[in-house]
């Protein structure tokens, strides 16, 4: 089946480049072209496209305004095609934040447009999100319901020594409202966030605006300390290691064979070799992301919690977490917090 793509851009130039670069790829079809966000949100109601792309700056209903609605009525994935400006991470934000699943920066003349490298993300993105969307399409088909095994609410005398948090779209919406219901924690918490690189320090900029809390990006060998809050760099993948005992580190560290980073898998399963009391939280995404790390965890005799399918923007990771049996509970994000500052909440 074919990945079917909508295009919505003002700049007539900029719809010509995208069928430009995409006219070869037989798996690929755009279905419409629209040049304001009301007018796509009726072209996804009647065309039903598997993947989106969207530019921000429109007139009348600008892109965000457009995903955000898209992502309420008939959640899909979005890329935002946007101008590079000096607003270029707070734009970033202000998208992932309604929902677009990624960002590609464009320029705005010929001159400047680097065809080849645009159109090779281009051509990964739509592919990767298309697939993914046409997967999950399959799978809620294919069933009314979906069990909840194994399920069984951990001791409330748990004091966690490490926090690990997996999240992707809808996780920008979220995670402030995660970090500010738990507030300040007597452990380290490490977020590993599906987000484009060079984004995730303005992530954690702007969480640590809303919270108040230390939250940091991480960097290479890291000290992760008690109350500090870690944002995983996108591009790569973070992995904690603990040299000495009481010295936790982060280390970063790509790997070719997962598609998208930070890897959430990459991140567990790494706190699953560390001689601590860890919990995994599973939240809102799309895939299966964080699966076998939380297996890996669960193991070991650690919780893991998932947030509410129905509360996510797009449910996979967390349903895939727990269909696999791993998962202790399932609770909305409140309650996630709550848990967290109850298990770990600092007194002073």
């Amino acid at each position: 089946m074919k990945i079917k793509l909508l295009v919505i851009d003002d700049s007539a130039f900029m719809r010509t480049a995208v069928r430009l670069m995409l006219k070869d790829d037989p798996d690929i079809e755009i279905v419409g072209e629209a040049r304001d966000g009301l007018t796509a949100i009726n072209m996804v109601e009647s065309l039903n496209p598997h993947v989106i792309t969207m530019d921000v700056e429109m007139p009348g209903m600008d892109g965000l305004n457009a995903t955000r609605i898209i992502m309420e009525r008939f959640p899909r994935p979005i890329i935002m095609l946007s101008s590079m400006t000096e607003k270029g991470t707070d734009t970033t934000l202000k998208a992932l934040e309604a929902g677009a699943v990624d960002f590609i920066s464009k320029k705005s003349s010929f001159v400047q447009l680097d065809i080849v490298q645009i159109g090779t993300e281009l051509h990964k993105k739509i592919r990767f999100w298309g697939e993914h969307h046409l997967l999950a399409t399959v799978r809620a088909a294919s069933r009314a319901s979906w069990p909840l095994k194994g399920l069984r609410p951990w001791s409330s005398g748990f004091h966690p020594e490490l926090v690990v948090i997996g999240v992707s779209t809808g996780g920008p919406a979220i995670i402030p409202h995660l970090l500010h219901t738990m507030g300040r924690l007597t452990c380290p918490v490490v977020i590993a966030q599906h987000m484009p690189l060079l984004f995730t320090e303005g992530f954690a900029r702007h969480l640590k605006m809303f919270t108040g809390l230390n939250v940091l990006q991480a960097s290479d060998g890291m000290l992760l300390t008690p109350g500090m809050v870690v944002v995983c760099p996108g591009g790569t993948d973070t992995i904690l290691r603990e040299p000495l005992p009481g010295r936790l580190l982060s280390c970063l560290k790509a790997d070719a064979a997962t598609p998208i980073h930070p890897s959430v898998d990459r991140l567990f399963e790494s706190a699953a070799r560390l001689n601590r009391r860890v919990v995994a939280v599973v939240m809102t995404g799309m895939g299966s992301d964080g699966t076998v790390g939380a297996q890996a965890l669960a193991a070991r005799g650690c919780p893991v919690l998932a947030q509410e399918p129905g509360e996510c923007t797009v449910d996979g990771m967390p349903k895939s977490a727990i269909e696999s049996g791993v998962v202790n509970e399932v609770l909305k994000v409140e309650k996630i917090g709550r848990r967290l500052k109850k298990w770990a909440g600092a007194t002073g």
